[in-house]
């Protein structure tokens, strides 16, 4: 890796992890306005685009379905997992990170570790596949991921998965 994709990716982890300090009722606001903003951000590097794309898709998703099947949820609700799914976002940088100078089978490997935390714990068991499957399905996403994930469920099996012998670095 040169050392300017290190220090993109660096300032990258930084980003994804500027939400301390949030009032609680303000986080998923908080990371929707800032991941829009990057979006937006003509100077951003494109991996930070992508992620905050999928953030801004994921957060509408959520909203949106939250709505419709879950009416009578607080916005504490949304907190939580606007709070989870960035943590888990994080997560998946910092590791994709360790495991760059890996073999690329083990970076593989790492890659499905956290498809497959996403992918099998859904929240809403959305039966919209084209939908929930659209940054999962495509190899050239950044964030492969289900839109229908449970994150709080979704990060605790990741850490849970890292935590064996195999994902050691």
């Amino acid at each position: 890796m040169n050392s300017n994709m290190r220090k993109h990716l660096f300032t990258l982890l930084l980003c994804l992890t500027c939400t301390v300090g949030v009032q609680a009722q303000d986080v998923f606001l908080q990371i929707r306005e800032k991941a829009q903003s990057g979006v937006s951000d003509p100077d951003a590097n494109v991996v930070m685009k992508k992620i905050n794309k999928f953030k801004v898709d994921e957060l509408d998703y959520l909203s949106m379905k939250m709505k419709e099947c879950m009416p009578d949820s607080s916005v504490t609700f949304l907190d939580r997992q606007a709070f989870a799914m960035n943590s888990f976002l994080t997560l998946y940088m910092t590791t994709v990170l360790k495991a760059y100078s890996q073999p690329k089978a083990f970076q593989v490997k790492v890659l499905q570790l956290f498809m497959d935390a996403s992918y099998s714990n859904p929240l809403f068991n959305d039966e919209d596949k084209e939908v929930t499957l659209s940054y999962y399905s495509r190899s050239d996403s950044v964030t492969r991921f289900s839109l229908d994930t449970d994150w709080r469920r979704a990060i605790a099996a990741a850490m849970a998965e890292l935590k064996k012998e195999e994902y050691q670095f």
